[in-house]
């Protein structure tokens, strides 16, 4: 019976270890969405959209999927230290990315980055 709970317990513990890996090298990012509490997590950018992860958890799918095709950022404002808070609007809902000035930066580059043809809605 001890012998399985250890087992259990250190596969646990390697699955944490292995998310923890596969999860380094993103940017840390807090989301809120709309008047929700902020979660902290990780960003990362992949074909057109801004995949945010929760920090806590086993998964390693994204929970949110931020397409940049008509996302506006409509504020921008110092939060607590030295974490900026961006609104968001546009096709999602009202979402608001907390990140460092430099994550800030880059993801500002990255909303910038779009292709002229990616704000044209041929249909």
């Amino acid at each position: 019976m001890v012998a399985a709970i250890l087992i259990c317990l250190l596969l646990f513990a390697a699955l944490v270890v292995v998310r923890a890996i596969v999860l380094n090298g993103n940017v840390p990012c807090r989301l809120r969405v709309g008047n929700h509490r902020w979660r902290s997590g990780v960003a990362r950018y992949a074909a057109g959209e801004l995949h945010w992860i929760p920090l806590l958890g086993l998964r390693l799918r994204p929970r949110h999927a931020i397409a940049r095709r008509g996302l506006v950022v409509s504020s921008r404002r110092p939060l607590d230290g030295e974490l900026f808070a961006v609104d968001c609007s546009g096709t999602t809902h009202d979402i608001s990315l907390a990140m460092s000035a430099d994550a800030l930066t880059g993801f500002l580059a990255w909303l910038e980055s779009a292709p002229p043809s990616a704000y044209l809605d041929v249909a």
